[in-house]
């Protein structure tokens, strides 16, 4: 059986409050060995990391940050609660930052400021970044080329760019990640940057609760799904399930260092 990771997901939200052990259950069944719970802001940040923490499985991982959204929430800077659980040894990456100019839902420069920030805490812990870009690649690059990003590394998760954006990435070291909009029939660019990209900068994800694939869609995604990302990445690279799988998983490795049991 193929074993898989999930590089992104937010476990720790409400949307799994009634379910959570079965959802974990099923992800268990699928053959998802890792998890990545990453937190949005102060709050579920602070929820991820608990969550990891009373898992106790080794199965789970944190990554905390400040979500372009949520930039307005942390205007005066990155909370101090935020950095101090960075430091974490269950937090594996720093994050979700980035840049969002589609939604706006925070003013475009106090997300530059605070994305910019979470730059710099990355290099001083040394642990890498978890971006997040939408409509905004040319002023997210500039701002990891600027702040030194390549120091520390990281993965533009659930991507959505071109090819050009997803080098310009791959060049300061960053890895690329692959969600649910992989597998809808309508993404077919997005399909053909992955064909095109070195195998070992690749990974793969739910962003659960969002971004259900196709098989899946209109109902709450969850870990148990990645299952789908990894067989249309199989297909579109001609490799077989297992050895996608195993790729994918050892380039998580290599970014997030969590090793093995």
């Amino acid at each position: 059986m193929p074993r898989f990771v999930d590089t992104h997901c937010h476990l720790a939200m409400e949307d799994f409050s009634e379910d959570r052990p079965e959802v974990m259950d099923r992800a268990a069944e699928a053959g998802v060995e890792r998890i990545l719970v990453v937190g949005s802001d102060e709050a579920g940040s602070t929820d991820a990391l608990g969550l990891v923490k009373r898992s106790g499985s080794g199965r789970l991982f944190a990554a905390v940050g400040i979500h372009p959204h949520e930039s307005s929430s942390a205007s005066s800077g990155i909370p101090e609660a935020v950095e101090e659980m960075v430091r974490d040894p269950k937090v594996v990456a720093v994050g979700e930052t980035g840049l969002d100019f589609f939604y706006d839902h925070s003013p475009r420069d106090v997300q530059e400021r605070i994305f910019s920030e979470h730059v710099a805490l990355a290099r001083g812990v040394k642990k890498p970044l978890v971006v997040h870009v939408r409509d905004a690649y040319g002023e997210a690059m500039e701002i990891l080329r600027r702040e030194r990003a390549d120091e520390c590394g990281g993965v533009i998760h659930c991507f959505s760019g071109g090819l050009e954006d997803a080098m310009a990435a791959i060049d300061m070291g960053f890895f690329i990640s692959f969600a649910g909009p992989l597998t809808y029939p309508r993404n077919g660019p997005l399909r053909e940057t992955a064909a095109a990209l070195p195998l070992e900068r690749l990974l793969c994800e739910t962003d659960a609760p969002y971004l259900s694939p196709q098989p899946k869609r209109g109902r709450r995604n969850e870990p148990a799904n990645v299952a789908y990302v990894y067989q249309k990445l199989a297909e579109i690279r001609g490799l077989t399930l297992e050895v996608c799988a195993e790729k994918i998983s050892l380039n998580a490795s290599r970014l997030f260092r969590w090793g093995a049991e």
